[in-house]
């Protein structure tokens, strides 16, 4: 029989926590375990309160042969540095942007203008495509 300590899956939806379990290594993730030896609640903001380990119990199983999983090994090893790293930091507040600024219109007489030369270049533009045409 290949002992392991590995994690099972309890909480909810969305909502993950974990137990540091030694069971055999071919019983399902969330099965019955031989020893539950800590925990691991990944939801708290607090690094250093995320995880609960009994290292007196860890230790033994591993003397008697238990193996870690990947993760449990990292935890067993932070939990021993005690090295849990730093929380980033917020990044910091903006004020909201500004909406742009409308532009000015422009008076009424110059609008009727630039409308009267518009008009005058499209005629301008058709007159050698009817050219064409013949």
């Amino acid at each position: 029989m290949a002992v392991r300590i590995r994690m099972k899956r309890l909480g909810r939806k969305h909502r993950p926590f974990y137990r540091i379990a030694v069971m055999d290594s071919q019983r399902a993730r969330d099965s019955k375990s031989i020893e539950d030896v800590g925990t691991y609640d990944p939801m708290v903001s607090d690094k250093s309160a995320r995880v609960n380990l009994n290292m007196e119990r860890i230790d033994y199983w591993m003397s008697v042969g238990a193996k870690p999983s990947d993760k449990v090994a990292v935890l067993i090893k932070k939990v021993k540095a005690n090295d849990f790293g730093e929380a980033k930091a917020p990044p910091p507040l903006t004020p909201p942007k500004a909406p742009p600024e409308p532009e000015p219109e422009a008076p009424a007489e110059a609008a009727e203008g630039e409308a009267t030369e518009s008009a005058e270049a499209e005629g301008g533009e058709e007159a050698p495509a009817e050219e064409a045409a013949e």
